[in-house]
C-alpha cells in the first residue's frame, strides 16, 4: 500500500493588539480577562477565564477551578461551556468565545486549549450547528482569531462516532 502524504491547512487572523478587535470581540475578550479574577487556581498559579458571547448579546463567563484531589479540577472553558448548558437550557446561540491567562496577578499570558477543552467547545459548536468564533492570546502577545472552534481539533471525535448514535 502507498503512503499518502497529506497537509492540513490552519486559517486564523493574527491580530497585533485588542485594538484590531471588532467591538463585539472586544467585549467577550474583556469579560474572558475579566473572568480570571474569579479563578481558584491556588495549585498552579495559573488564572484562566473564558467568556461566551451568544446571539442575543449575553455574556457568560467561567473560570479554572483547581482541587487538591488533582485532578478533580475544571479549566475555564469547559466551567464556561457547561455553565451555561447547566444554567440557561435552551440558550442562544453561542456565537463567539475568549479565553484569557494570567500567572497569579502577574500579566497576561497564553492561554492555548487543552485537548479535552478543545474537543468540549467542538460538541458545543456541532450540537447547535452554527460556528463559534475564537480569540485566543499567543505566545508571542498577539490575539489569534479563528473563524471555528473546529480549526483547532481537525481530527476529531464526534457523537456519531460511538456505535450506539449510530
Amino acid at each position: 500500500m502507498a503512503r499518502l502524504e497529506r497537509t492540513l491547512p490552519l486559517a486564523y487572523t493574527e491580530l497585533a493588539s485588542a485594538a484590531d478587535l471588532t467591538p463585539a470581540e472586544a467585549q467577550v475578550w474583556d469579560a474572558a480577562r475579566a473572568a480570571t479574577a474569579h479563578a481558584y487556581a491556588p495549585y498552579s498559579g495559573f488564572w484562566v477565564g473564558a467568556a461566551l458571547l451568544l446571539a442575543d448579546g449575553t455574556l457568560f463567563g467561567g473560570s479554572n477551578q483547581e482541587n487538591a484531589a488533582y485532578p478533580s479540577g475544571l479549566c475555564a472553558e469547559r466551567t464556561a461551556l457547561f455553565g451555561l448548558s447547566a444554567a440557561r437550557p435552551g440558550h442562544a446561540a453561542i456565537v463567539g468565545m475568549a479565553v484569557a491567562a494570567r500567572p497569579g496577578a502577574g500579566p497576561f499570558g497564553p492561554a492555548l486549549p487543552c485537548g479535552a477543552c478543545r474537543q468540549v467547545m467542538l460538541e458545543a459548536e456541532s450540537r447547535q450547528g452554527q460556528r463559534i468564533a475564537l480569540l485566543l492570546p499567543s505566545r508571542d502577545g498577539t490575539i489569534l482569531r479563528f473563524a471555528s472552534v473546529a480549526d483547532l481539533l481537525p481530527f476529531n471525535f464526534q457523537p456519531e462516532d460511538l456505535p450506539a448514535a449510530r
